[in-house]
């Protein structure tokens, strides 16, 4: 009996390049002991499609890969992949893949609209402001403030910022990856991120929540994510209030969002309950990274995931 074929994309035109590649990595040997076909592509810094052994293959050649597969399971993180870009392309050659839409992608990786949606499902954020690089000189400093990207992820171009000299010089980094940024009030509160997996029937799996453990005043920037290992508890030493809070906050977001597969969404806990932070469409997907723990802490192996969400993705 032949083994389904799944093409695994890794790699991006983005700075999480790396990251993703560690990520499809992990999912095609993952797939491979589940006794999937995992054909690898690989789309290269410059984005040059590639394949299995290297060989640069082209957009055409990469869409002729896709259509022998039944099935794709991209694991591109930032722009060029996450948004939806991805999503586009299978939708297209009409091959079925894992994970949301261009619509949702593209939503979630906007983090200005991200707020927006969340406003209006009644979900709070940080109070924060958009900038461009034209309206920038405007912005005056009051308090602390975090200054992101609007779309870039691994908290890449982010900056915890204390004092007016730190302003210029955070807005910068963050204008190297985006033509707009986010300026955001410092939220104070404790970080929670849970992981929803959408089903084809409409029903939701909530994995146990995740706490990073983050020392007071600090956030969880691109050092503390890959300079060491972060302290992660698992399950969240959560009330019963505060889980549920928690819970459907993230519901409610993934489908307001209109996402599906499986998708991250990142909270704050404060006093007056959770303030969301970010929407991960195509989270870390290592054994080790938040997602697939958080599915282990409920017996689900990083194996039985994957195989969980091919095939929902060829039944949806």
């Amino acid at each position: 009996m032949s083994r389904i074929r799944v093409a695994v994309i890794g790699g991006g035109r983005n700075c999480e390049h790396d990251v993703s590649l560690a990520s499809a990595a992990a999912v095609a040997e993952g797939l491979e002991e589940s006794g999937y076909d995992a054909v690898r592509l690989t789309i290269d810094p410059a984005g040059v499609w590639r394949d299995r052994e290297g060989r640069p293959i082209g957009l055409v050649g990469a869409v002729h890969v896709l259509r022998s597969c039944a099935v794709a399971f991209p694991v591109l993180h930032g722009p060029h992949g996450e948004d939806g870009t991805l999503a586009a392309l299978c939708d297209l050659a009409g091959v079925p893949w894992v994970g949301s839409s261009l619509g949702a992608g593209a939503l979630a990786m906007d983090k200005w609209v991200t707020k927006l949606v969340a406003s209006a499902v009644g979900i709070a954020t940080a109070p924060g402001r958009l900038l461009t690089r034209g309206g920038a000189g405007s912005c005056a400093f009051t308090h602390p403030v975090v200054v992101k990207p609007v779309a870039a992820g691994s908290s890449h171009g982010v900056t915890l910022v204390r004092e007016a000299a730190g302003l210029g010089p955070a807005l910068d980094a963050a204008f190297a990856h985006d033509h707009r940024v986010l300026v955001e009030d410092l939220v104070v509160g404790r970080e929670i991120d849970v992981a929803v997996l959408g089903r084809p029937d409409g029903s939701r799996v909530v994995a146990p929540a995740l706490e990073i453990v983050v020392p007071e005043g600090e956030i969880f920037d691109l050092a503390a994510k890959y300079g060491g290992f972060p302290d992660f508890l698992l399950p969240a030493p959560l009330d019963e209030v505060a889980r549920k809070r928690v819970e459907q906050a993230a519901v409610s977001m993934f489908d307001a969002l209109g996402c599906a597969g499986v998708a991250r969404i990142d909270f704050f806990l404060t006093d007056d309950g959770p303030v969301l932070n970010e929407v991960n469409t195509t989270p870390g997907f290592t054994s080790q990274s938040q997602v697939p723990r958080m599915f282990a802490a409920t017996g689900m192996s990083f194996g039985v995931l994957l195989d969980l969400l091919v095939r929902d993705a060829l039944a949806a």
